[in-house]
């Protein structure tokens, strides 16, 4: 669960910090979502930023990633929050 925590927000200055793109958003189950681009190490230091600290009011109890691929070319500029 998500909300108050600006959960969002914080995983947005860490993706910007890293040098990431992509986005995030809520979903309808309370939740958090998202897509990340960049280069490898950098991608896991996110994941691992994500299953472990979060933004400061934040309690993570589960962190999943999916779908993980290699890609030629980044498909976005930034990192944005998606509402």
């Amino acid at each position: 669960r998500v909300q108050g925590v600006f959960f969002r927000k914080y995983t947005q200055g860490e993706a910007k910090r890293l040098g990431l793109v992509g986005w995030v958003q809520n979903t309808s189950h309370g939740t958090v979502q998202g897509q990340v681009q960049g280069p490898t190490a950098r991608v896991r230091e996110l994941q691992e930023w994500l299953r472990k600290t979060g933004s400061p009011q934040s309690r993570i109890s589960q962190a999943n990633f999916s779908n993980e691929k290699k890609i030629t070319a980044l498909e976005h500029e930034d990192f944005q929050i998606l509402k």
